[in-house]
């Protein structure tokens, strides 16, 4: 009862009754202020900023046209290796010679004119029909130009713009030195490539497996960045690149710039 009797007391009491009531310290003002310009900020921010990100992804450097797998149409024993690693060759020279079981001797010949990048046949082997005797990459004139062919997951080529550009970190190219080279998506490809059509495409049954390891991918055919001031004459992010020229079946790491996208739009339905 003391304790209520006090309370109504002070109620009752006219003293105090003039001050001035505090609604709010002046730091808290100051924390109010900042808050509501940081929230606005960041919503003008949101509507009229662009956020930008990449997708990376094996590549390799080939003529436009790719390779293909020369085979032997017989079982034999090769006798002979006409061809050398690095040659150019017409349509239907030839490249190994076999002797089949019955004394005849059969010549396996290129089906289309190109460079033969690989021997895997050698004098005295035993093949089997169908085996894989040679890869010949399909160009016909030394000035034919250099693509790269990158391997993007399927689930990432959908987002991928027309001429996006593209930076490539070559293995055989000291990036610390020399920089990336440039270049921009020519072709998005329109189904997924299973690892048999990527080692037909390539002519390396490795590489197809290699690629295709993390699932199927859309092959994404980029144009490189030509440049008259380069040894490579190619365009790469230091002023003169490497001091010797790139060659084709080099493997690399192509990224891959993404459409801009809104912050705002990742709220939206």
């Amino acid at each position: 009862m003391q304790f209520r009797q006090q309370a109504l007391a002070k109620l009752q009491s006219p003293e105090e009754l003039d001050l001035p009531v505090r609604f709010a310290r002046p730091q808290g003002w100051l924390v109010l202020a900042v808050t509501v310009v940081v929230m606005a900020a960041a919503s003008v921010w949101a509507v009229t900023g662009t956020v930008s990100s990449t997708v990376s992804a094996p590549a390799v450097l080939t003529h436009g046209q790719g390779s293909y797998l020369l085979q032997s149409p017989v079982a034999g024993q090769v006798t002979s290796v006409v061809a050398k690693e690095g040659e150019r060759l017409p349509a239907n020279a030839p490249v190994v010679k076999v002797r089949t079981a019955r004394g005849t001797t059969t010549v396996v010949r290129t089906v289309a004119a190109g460079r033969v990048t690989a021997l895997a046949a050698t004098i005295g082997a035993i093949i089997s029909t169908g085996a894989n005797v040679a890869s010949v990459e399909k160009v016909a004139h030394t000035d034919d130009p250099l693509y790269a062919t990158v391997y993007v997951p399927a689930e990432s080529a959908a987002a991928l713009p027309a001429n996006a550009s593209v930076d490539l970190s070559v293995q055989s190219v000291p990036a610390q030195r020399y920089g990336v080279l440039r270049g921009h998506v020519a072709t998005v490809g329109r189904s997924v490539q299973t690892r048999q059509q990527i080692a037909a495409y390539l002519g390396d049954d490795q590489l197809g497996e290699q690629f295709s390891k993390k699932g199927r991918p859309v092959a994404v055919l980029v144009r490189l960045d030509r440049s008259s001031g380069t040894r490579s004459g190619l365009k790469w992010s230091s002023s003169d690149g490497p001091p010797f020229p790139l060659t084709s079946m080099s493997l690399a790491t192509g990224s891959i710039r993404l459409a801009d996208q809104r912050p705002v739009d990742w709220l939206l339905p």
